[in-house]
Formats: structure tokens, sequence, C-alpha cells
């Protein structure tokens, strides 16, 4: 019971959550307004799968903030050569700078956060220095519509998101890969002695959590159309929380895709509930984010003594 609690919490809190804002707003339940939440949290989900999978591992990754900044960039100066090299170029980058991570962590023994704080720094840097501190106009088109088209009357950018937390979910509970992970975040001394490659594996996950934030700020660029050095500030931590929320441990080899996903809306419903009333400024979904995860830590840590 506490196992399901811990693990399928937050899919309840959202549905309440959900229950009660319907209640409370008239405009609130509706589709588009529904579809207002799914694009808005869509950034954020794309690089919470990636987190997910990291802080399971037994680490975290600060660099995905500015890794969407640097690919929203990177996606508007490859445009000219087309939308598959606005969508690939990003993505390379992110996942060699995951590359990087992974190894420093992974062979040389360095501590994830002063390795991806690093990160964050230096991938700013040269995303600021790339846009030369202005916008990098990315002209719509194919790569627009991509992110802002629709199919089947559903914005793109979800389907894009829940795609991407299906088979991540997939690879997370169906794989071998999967079954590293969690061994690796529940015992790293006890998966090494049991033959798993514990290097490879943490630096893959950190090549798919780049990776992943690149792509993120590709379709940032094509939904604004524009690349925006400075876009993606916060979001390493909102991944992070969101991911807690979810009922994903920060001492690593628990949780779920399903729990993250959760978490991700149930930000994008904070959000959005604070604009629907219309006379608080966004300070406030910070300070809404943050009761929620202190709370969501609280119930995990109380949760976790119950089970040992």
């Amino acid at each position: 019971m506490i196992a399901l609690i811990q693990s399928r919490g937050a899919i309840g809190v959202l549905l309440l959550a959900t229950i009660v804002a319907s209640l409370r707003f008239p405009f609130f339940p509706t589709v588009a307004n529904f579809e207002n939440i799914g694009t808005a949290a869509s950034f954020l989900g794309l690089v919470a799968i990636g987190q997910t999978f990291v802080i399971i591992l037994g680490g975290f990754d600060l660099s995905v903030g500015s890794l969407i900044g640097l690919g929203s960039v990177l996606a508007a100066y490859a445009l000219p050569y087309g939308w598959w090299a606005a969508l690939l170029v990003p993505a390379l980058a992110g996942g060699a700078v995951g590359l990087v991570d992974g190894l420093l962590i992974a062979r040389a023994g360095m501590a994830p956060f002063i390795v991806t704080l690093a990160a964050l720094l230096g991938v700013r840097g040269i995303a600021l220095v790339l846009a030369k501190n202005s916008l990098v106009i990315a002209t719509p088109g194919v790569f627009g519509l991509i992110a802002n088209g629709q199919i089947l009357g559903i914005d793109n950018l979800i389907w894009i998101v829940f795609i991407g937390f299906a088979i991540a979910a997939i690879v997370l509970n169906r794989t071998r890969y999967g079954v590293a992970v969690f061994a690796i975040g529940g015992n790293e001394e006890a998966a090494r002695m049991l033959g798993v490659p514990v290097a490879r594996i943490k630096v893959l996950t950190y090549v798919v959590s780049g990776t992943l934030a690149g792509l993120s700020g590709a379709l940032l660029a094509a939904h604004l159309s524009s690349g925006i050095s400075t876009a993606g500030q916060g979001e390493e931590l909102k991944s992070i929380a969101a991911a807690v929320i979810g009922g994903v441990l920060l001492t690593g080899g628990v949780g779920t895709m399903a729990g993250a996903l959760s978490g991700v809306l149930l930000l994008g419903l904070i959000e959005n509930v604070i604009d629907q009333i219309g006379n608080l400024s966004s300070y406030y979904q910070n300070l809404a984010s943050g009761v929620f995860l202190l709370i969501a830590v609280l119930i995990q840590t109380v949760l976790t003594r119950r089970r040992r």
C-alpha cells in the first residue's frame, strides 16, 4: 500500500487538483485550456524525462536549463540548412554536453553537482556568445509547423511529449537498460558486483538527458520562431521538482515515468490556476511549486521510513 501511494500519489493529487480547479474557475475545464496547459508543460516535460532517468540512477543534471537556451539558438542558426538540421544539431550538441558530463562523473569520479553546475554556467555562456546577447530569428515554415501544428485536433507538442513519456516508460520498465538504471540507483556497488556496466550506463543516461534538453530547446525555437539564449532558466530545478513531486526518490532507485509526467502536469496546472486568478504575480508560481516540492519530499521521507 505504501509503495502504491509513493508511486501513484502524484496522479491522485493531480486528479484532485483538476477537480477543485474545475469547480472554482469556470474557464479552467475547457479543451482549449487543457491544451494550453499541455503545450506550456511540453518543454519541461521533455527535460523531465531525461532528469527522471538521471535521478533514478542516483544523480541529477543541472545543465539541462542552459541546454534549452543553447538548443534554441543552435536551431535558429541551423534552420537555413533545413528543418531536420534545426532539430538534429541542438540534439547532438545536447548529447555531446551530456557525454562530457557523463564521462567526468562515471570515469573521473567527479560529483554530479559540480560537473553539471559547471556545464550549466559554461553552456549558458556559449549560448549568450553565439546569440550575441540577442534574439536569433528562426523563419517559420515546416519547422514552425512541427511545434505549432495539430494532429487530430491536438497540438503536436502534446503528442511529442506524451509519446516521449510512453517510450521512456517502456525503456525504463521493459529493457535491460532500465533494469540497470534501477539497480545502480538502488545500490551501485551491488550492481557492479552483479556485472552491470555501471560507467557505461551512467554515461548513456547523461547523454539521453542532454539530448532531450537540446531537443526541447529546438522545439521552443520552433514554437517562438526565434532562438533565445536565456531560455530555460530555472528549468533544471523545475525538472527535478517535477520528478520528485511525481514520486522519484532523490536517493535513487525508485520512480516511474507516469509519476514524473504527473509532476510536470501538476506544476503546469499550478501556473495555469495562478494565471486564472489574475491578480497574483508569477512569483506565486515559484512559491506554490516550492510548497508542493517540500510536501512531496516530506511525504516520501515518511513513506520510505515506513517501508524500511
